[in-house]
């Protein structure tokens, strides 16, 4: 095995399982698809880690209001948007 791209459950790969998240919580795939999403998440560990760490992350999310944020908090986010949407990053990527 290559890669995390090359794990099969369910006949789906886990690199086609990370792209098919948002719509399986989403409720948008279609039976088969979505039985097969869910084969391949009872088989994989590291999927099934993976979808609950979004599930966690859109629950925690979803209550944080502009409001809650201070305005250094504020400004950081606003400037990692900037920065993702101008496709420049601070960070250094992986080499």
């Amino acid at each position: 095995m290559s890669g995390w791209d090359d794990v099969d459950f369910g006949g789906i790969t886990c690199r086609e399982f990370v792209e098919l998240v948002t719509d399986y919580l989403e409720d948008l795939l279609d039976a088969r698809s979505r039985a097969r999403f869910e084969q391949h998440v009872a088989g994989c560990p590291g999927c099934s880690r993976y979808l609950d760490q979004i599930r966690d992350s859109t629950r925690v999310l979803g209550r944080v209001t502009l409001d809650s944020l201070s305005p250094a908090a504020r400004g950081q986010l606003m400037d990692a948007f900037r920065s993702w949407r101008s496709g420049r990053s601070d960070e250094p990527g992986p080499d």
